[in-house]
């Protein structure tokens, strides 16, 4: 493999922790990245001159050229030589030295953006889930897409536009001051005049640009909701309607797109007379000085080649200026990720070399961020290991609010979560976790194969392990039905299989890993009878000799739990085992009562299940 592939991306988190600490929004990122690359931008504009300067040497040739025939020089032939080769030395070197401007610099942008990317995954892995649950998906996904091309596109323009665009304009002044200041002066003068000039013009193309793209989006959202509703529309017999409707926004976007045509026509060719204007009032303005012998005749063509060319570059610099915006912009956006400081900490915390799994919460209490009240209210439960405990209630009642103060995704806000007698606040969580496994309601999956997603994150597992947890997973039941086994690409969150085949393989990716402790969320909630039975099959093979919490949605299904916890309003109301709960009929059996009329009766027995 090329060493080069192997260098490590660089990481900007301490330039986004400076803007931080300063309380600023961000947008200084953008002059620290350039300071810290100011070297190879400086490198890599050389090299754009390099490969460039046949565009400000070439009018000097021609000028060298005009005068020497003007002048009649005695050393004319030795003149035109001399620029001969350096014109042909000039054309030589310039694909070689563009090729190697664009590997230097395009290596240098990717590298950037890289380091860009690996910065903010970094950051998005160390988030809290408390974050994602105030921040939609679609929006961390724009930012991280959008906003890192928008800085994308910002770095490229800096680094190939603009800083080439400023050395031209250094270069054209300084010959031309060199030759005569006077006209250097007309120059710094006049050029920016006929630049404000044109882009005026410009504000009228751009708010039409604006009104062009605010329809094209009106009519993409319409195209977008008419393939939504396209069952209603069927269904009731309004195709005609709808088509109408989509008839008279493409009618709008098309005089909208006309309007835009006849403004970019109209600037184009105002543009172009205005350019003309200056551009002849210079070549006027020089003939003038050759008549008063202040320049040679040959300076003449010089100057107007110069000018033309300042216009251009002051021009591409102006027209910059909307996409940097866009870019810093950006910036912004991406650092409401970067600067949040709901992260997880795990530095100098106790990492954990074994969990026996005996957790205490002793009078815990949490409250979302924002809210007025405690989701969990002096809630104390001491759990020993290899212990099943079964959480119950009603949605809203702190159930998952409790198995995230579990896995540590939230730290309690008053009281104390002890695992193994540490307080959870003093570990190390990547660690810990470890020694977790979860299975979730909704099973989340990959889309590669059934053995990527049982290995996931553990690529040395044997052969003879993986036979064990299928088996015990069984996932063996159906693995037979399926074109290629085990190694079966399953789609998308595995959508090629059911609701219990998914179900079964959480379970064997939860049970590869041998947790010391194991939460099972409402695994079965969403199943049916049939799919229920073989989930639960696999379910016992999980939690033994492990402390395991369940919370429960069919409530026949935690008839073995050593002790069921029933909670309400964010308080545990009752504790026991399930004869002792339904004896005693609290709270409970209040619940059991109305789980059976709701879903039906118990798991179908295994006397039902249909043979294979």
């Amino acid at each position: 493999m090329d060493k080069k592939k192997q260098m490590p991306l660089p990481n900007y988190e301490d330039l986004f922790e400076e803007e931080a600490e300063k309380h600023h929004d961000g947008t200084g990122v953008m002059m620290k990245l350039l300071k810290q690359n100011i070297g190879k931008i400086i490198i890599s504009t050389l090299l754009c001159e390099t490969k460039h300067c046949i565009v400000w040497v070439g009018p000097i040739i021609t000028a060298n050229v005009i005068n020497a025939l003007v002048d009649q020089s005695p050393d004319m032939m030795m003149i035109l030589l001399k620029n001969a080769i350096v014109i042909t030395f000039l054309c030589a070197i310039h694909v070689p030295a563009n090729v190697i401007y664009l590997k230097y610099t395009d290596r240098m942008l990717r590298t950037i953006s890289a380091g860009l990317r690996r910065t903010v995954i970094r950051k998005l892995q160390r988030l809290s889930l408390i974050y994602y649950k105030e921040i939609e998906t679609g929006r961390t996904q724009a930012k991280f897409i959008r906003d890192i091309e928008a800085i994308e596109v910002l770095n490229n323009q800096i680094v190939k536009s603009l800083a080439p665009s400023i050395c031209h304009l250094i270069i054209y002044i300084f010959v031309v001051a060199r030759k005569n200041w006077l006209v250097a002066l007309l120059f710094v003068v006049v050029a920016p005049v006929s630049v404000a000039v044109m882009q005026l013009f410009r504000k009228t193309l751009r708010k039409n640009s604006k009104e062009y793209r605010h329809e094209n989006e009106q009519m993409s959202t319409c195209l977008s909701e008419m393939l939504t509703m396209l069952p209603v529309t069927k269904a009731h017999g309004l195709e005609d309607e709808e088509i109408a409707n989509i008839e008279q926004k493409i009618k709008n976007l098309r005089l909208r797109a006309l309007s835009l045509d006849r403004t970019n026509s109209f600037f184009s060719s105002t543009s172009w007379i205005i350019g003309q204007i200056f551009t002849f009032g210079c070549l006027f303005y020089s003939a003038f000085l050759a008549i008063k012998k202040t320049i040679k005749v040959g300076d003449i063509s010089l100057f107007t080649s110069y000018f033309s060319n300042i216009i251009n570059a002051m021009n591409g610099i102006v027209s910059l200026l909307p996409e940097m915006t866009k870019g810093m912009e950006a910036f912004r956006s991406l650092s409401e990720i970067m600067l949040s400081r709901q992260v997880e900490d795990n530095k100098d915390k106790i990492k954990l070399r074994y969990v026996h799994g005996h957790l205490k919460f002793d009078h815990v209490c949490y409250r979302y961020p924002g809210t007025d009240e405690d989701t969990i209210k002096d809630f104390s439960l001491m759990v020993n290991p290899g212990e099943c405990i079964a959480f119950v209630g009603a949605s809203g009642s702190g159930k998952s609010t409790i198995m995230n103060l579990v896995i540590g995704f939230m730290m309690p806000t008053s009281g104390e979560f002890l695992v193994d007698g540490k307080p959870i606040e003093a570990l190390n969580l990547s660690d810990y976790r470890h020694f977790i496994s979860v299975v979730p309601q909704n099973s989340i999956l990959m889309a590669g194969t059934i053995r990527d997603n049982i290995t996931y994150g553990m690529p040395g597992i044997s052969e003879k392990r993986l036979a064990e947890v299928l088996e015990q997973a069984n996932i063996n039941e159906f693995l037979p039905s399926l074109p290629n086994g085990i190694d079966t690409v399953i789609g998308e969150n595995g959508g090629k299989l059911s609701g219990g085949q998914k179900q079964r393989i959480c379970i064997a990716r939860a049970l590869i890993r041998d947790p010391k402790i194991l939460i099972l969320d409402e695994a079965t909630s969403a199943l049916d009878n049939i799919s229920e039975y073989h989930v639960q099959k696999a379910i016992s093979a999980l939690i033994k000799d492990r402390t395991t919490f369940i919370v429960a949605h069919r409530l026949s299904t935690i008839r073995d739990a050593d002790r069921i916890v029933v909670m309400e309003q964010g308080k545990c109301v009752e504790t026991g085992t399930y004869d002792e709960l339904m004896e005693k009929k609290g709270k409970f059996y209040e619940l059991k009562t109305m789980n059976d009329i709701n879903i039906g009766t118990d798991t179908i027995s295994p006397d039902e299940i249909p043979a294979n």
